[in-house]
């Protein structure tokens, strides 16, 4: 997410946390390697961050306050700001070892706040700052839940998100109907992910390795498998139920406004 000119002792060129460094609270060096990461799976990752923040422009202005869902490390508060200083983004999330990256990157900045919450308890709006916002954005996190309560949270976000404002989810969306694009997609995506892996890439569970052995991480790390274990698998219904169910919770429209092979990011129009 920033450049690479601070990485620490034991890192590679282009910021990565390589098996043994300890970069400690050098948090770019941190989002860098996450940033990597998640890339691995997602090439098209900054893609879509870019058509989200398009459509945060083009319907809530350059100013908005934002709800950064499920906030992670803070990818999409990083972008946010960097392309609308004057934005406000209150990032939730309840994994330990991200959020504590998160709140070091953005430690000092009065236009971010972060909320240690739960997205399965249905009290946990109250936990926010403000009572709404001009968008809620969240990215290749939902797909944690299933879609019983996902379907409640999506209600809990029509709530949250003020008339004419916008919530935006990019995630792992496949359509059931084509499984033999399907599976040409996955074969051709694993092919690639294991040519990066064999040139060094860093994959999900290494990553997390990386962050347990880290002096400073180690301890958010523990608590976070504690409370997610090694993967909690939901479920992963196709952009169509997406639409629908937001429609169904209170959105005026809702449909796809950017798609690949797998994944696909709907927006709900309050």
């Amino acid at each position: 997410m920033t450049d690479a000119e601070t990485a620490p002792a034991g890192t590679t060129d282009a910021g990565a946390v390589q098996t043994g460094a300890t970069p400690g609270a050098d948090w770019a060096a941190w989002q860098i390697s996450w940033d990597q990461q998640q890339e691995w799976y997602l090439p098209d990752r900054e893609e879509r961050f870019r058509v989200m923040l398009d459509m945060v422009e083009a319907v809530a202005g350059s100013e908005p306050r934002v709800l950064d869902l499920a906030c992670g490390t803070g990818s999409i508060t990083d972008r946010l700001l960097k392309r609308f200083p004057k934005a406000q983004s209150t990032g939730v999330d309840l994994d330990p070892a991200l959020l504590t990256i998160a709140e070091g990157t953005f430690a000092g900045d009065d236009r971010v706040t972060f909320v240690t919450a739960d997205l399965k308890d249905p009290d946990w709006p109250s936990l926010l700052p403000h009572d709404n916002y001009d968008a809620v954005l969240t990215a290749t996190a939902l797909h944690w839940l299933h879609s019983e309560p996902l379907a409640a949270l999506y209600g809990q976000i029509a709530g949250i998100v003020r008339d004419g404002g916008v919530f935006l989810n990019a995630d792992h969306m496949p359509d059931p109907a084509t499984p033999l694009i399907n599976a040409a997609d996955r074969e051709q995506r694993h092919r690639r992910m294991d040519e990066a892996k064999a040139e060094g890439a860093v994959d999900w569970a290494s990553w997390w390795q990386l962050a347990a052995a880290d002096p400073v991480l180690a301890g958010p790390t523990a608590r976070r498998f504690e409370i997610y274990g090694e993967h909690a698998d939901g479920d992963t219904p196709p952009a169509e139920w997406h639409a629908r169910t937001l429609r169904e919770a209170g959105f005026t429209e809702a449909r796809t406004v950017w798609q690949s092979p797998s994944d696909a990011m709907v927006l709900g129009l309050k």
